[in-house]
């Protein structure tokens, strides 16, 4: 027979699990998307030859275009970088105050958990 408290606490846990899941997936899928948006924009090569090829540029035309654009990329990355660390930094306060509300045994698994979806998220960029 189990414990009344002991019930109880089991149900905590089971409940900061899925918490903890749903925030992963949440913060992940966001800032995922937000990242990919932010690469698309200072990265337009697939669409650019497209572009260059439709417009039969000349190879002096082509040699502007290509220069306007890699300073549009530049500064768009130059613009986007300082995102970055906030980002960084976002993700990691959600994962400390996730940490702070967890119980010690279960921070082996919210490591653990925090590792595939950092490799899933690494794989996907």
């Amino acid at each position: 027979m189990h414990d009344l408290g002991t019930s109880r606490a089991v149900r905590k846990a089971a409940g900061l699990m899925c918490v903890m899941f749903l925030v992963g997936i949440l913060v992940g899928t966001v800032g995922g998307r937000v990242w990919e948006r932010q690469k698309e924009a200072a990265a337009p090569h697939a669409r650019v030859s497209d572009f260059m090829r439709e417009l039969a540029l000349t190879p002096d035309q082509e040699g502007k275009v290509q220069a306007i654009l890699d300073d549009t990329a530049r500064r768009l990355r130059a613009l986007y970088a300082p995102l970055d660390s906030q980002r960084e930094q976002i993700l990691r306060q959600s994962e400390n105050q996730i940490r702070a509300i967890l119980m010690p045994e279960q921070l082996p698994k919210f490591e653990e958990f925090e590792r595939r979806v950092h490799a899933h998220h690494k794989a996907h960029r």
